[in-house]
């Protein structure tokens, strides 16, 4: 099912031991091969966003994000949400609160754009912002495209 927004679906705040689990497994996740993941950084009109696709059969296990963000996957994938994982398909566009740390299995190439209301001037103010995690973002480790419209 393609959506614009999934009826009900967000990524809430998750509980300490969910947020736990997620972190145990990217620990788990960094003795496999690891694949290079771009990220896309864009600044315009007070808005930071930040795009990556993740290849079909990779998982990865993102930043404890500590502010409400708006997140739109389009692709095929399995996301871990605390209590429950779901499967969302096509193209959806999710509230998605602070406190929470996904994990992801991509069943297709799925391109996944994080965004948020800023006043950060540079991709390490906007990261500072949103992560306390921020050194172990892929954006210090892999290619980055940085575009400041100045808007």
């Amino acid at each position: 099912m393609t959506a614009l927004i999934a009826k009900g679906v967000s990524l809430p705040a998750m509980a300490a031991r969910s947020v736990r689990m997620v972190s145990m497994l990217a620990e788990k996740c960094k003795e496999l091969p690891q694949k290079a993941i771009a990220t896309k950084h864009l600044f315009h009109a007070g808005t930071y966003a930040r795009t990556i696709t993740i290849a079909r059969n990779t998982m990865l296990t993102g930043a404890l994000i500590k502010r409400a963000t708006v997140v739109i996957l389009s692709g095929d994938v399995i996301v871990y949400l605390g209590d429950e994982s779901i499967r969302l398909q096509g193209y959806n566009v999710l509230p998605a609160s602070a406190g929470r740390k996904q994990a992801y299995l991509a069943l297709a190439d799925t391109t996944i754009t994080m965004l948020f209301a800023t006043n950060a001037k540079t991709v390490e103010e906007a990261e500072q912002e949103f992560t306390d995690e921020y050194d172990s973002l892929l954006s210090h480790s892999c290619e980055n495209e940085v575009v400041i419209t100045g808007e």
